[in-house]
């Protein structure tokens, strides 16, 4: 997790993104959304899961707090590092960052995708695609952020098979990116199936989730809005957990989260500051999926 000091909405995103709040206050956020990650750190990390946090006190890059964006880590001890579209979000890669994982964890290869940006070839990380570590399915929206050229390259070096559609809101607004749209656990899945217009497509992939043995939750598009599809499923000292939004955990019906509870514990964190920069509790974790060299 990355814990911002002067944090504020990116005026390079939001044209794009529509879960961007525009036109807000600035005054205390930046003191909110530093209290906001402390919060959901402690909330975490007294359920068990290891939070490995870094600082931000720079001011050019107001995005740092989605580091999910910028890097991922996988079995067998890989990192990929990926082209952001946004030139100050260029700036949140940290290689502190990744000299802390070859030193805490069993890093074999580091993989740099950042070289395609010049080409305008981008991939924003875990947040363009939803992995199905289980599967082997990068689950990917359409959209200047998932460039196809980008995620075969990805997919190929790293063993998934592609599954790219289309999605947009009511309004017809592309979804930006895919881990707004749904989330992937051991034993469900969520998603917003109604935002992908096309029927075939549509079914295609909710008869794959289906397929591999998850309870599929469906979402409503104002819930999608509410940040529901923006959770993440963690590893705690009492089993799994899921980590959502209090405001996304407010939008679920009853049972919707009975369906979720009935696979996994809830852990809400409330992040309202920092889910007005357009992203919400997935977007503030970046995994680990790499052994530990203390093991």
């Amino acid at each position: 997790m990355i814990r911002p000091h002067n944090f504020t909405v990116n005026n390079q995103t939001a044209g794009d993104n529509s879960f961007q709040t525009t036109g807000i206050d600035q005054g205390d956020i930046a003191e909110k959304a530093y209290a906001e990650i402390t919060n959901a750190a402690n909330t975490l990390r007294h359920h068990g899961v290891v939070v490995h946090m870094f600082e931000d006190e720079g001011t050019t890059t107001p995005d740092s707090v989605f580091p999910n964006n910028w890097f991922s880590t996988h079995a067998g001890g890989y990192v990929a590092i990926y082209p952001m579209r946004a030139s100050n979000r260029r700036q949140e890669r940290r290689f502190d960052i990744i000299e802390m994982l070859k030193s805490e964890y069993r890093v074999q290869q580091v993989v740099d995708y950042s070289g395609l940006e010049p080409d305008g070839l981008f991939l924003e990380g875990t947040g363009a695609m939803v992995l199905d570590h289980i599967d082997r399915v990068a689950y990917a929206v359409r959209s200047d952020r998932t460039n196809p050229v980008a995620l075969e390259r990805f997919a190929t070096q790293f063993g998934f098979e592609p599954m790219v559609f289309d999605a947009c809101n009511a309004k017809g607004v592309a979804v930006y990116h895919t881990n707004v749209l749904m989330c992937i656990g051991t034993d469900f899945a969520l998603i917003g199936s109604g935002m992908i217009r096309d029927t075939s497509r549509r079914k295609e992939i909710l008869v794959r989730l289906q397929g591999s043995g998850r309870t599929v939750i469906e979402l409503r598009d104002d819930q999608i809005e509410r940040f529901a599809g923006n959770a993440l499923e963690l590893e705690g000292h009492n089993g799994r957990i899921l980590a959502m939004s209090t405001t996304a955990l407010a939008s679920l019906d009853p049972s919707q989260r009975e369906a979720i509870e009935k696979c996994v514990r809830i852990v809400a964190l409330d992040i309202p500051s920092i889910e007005m920069a357009g992203g919400s509790v997935r977007c503030t974790l970046a995994g680990i999926h790499l052994f530990s060299r203390k093991n």
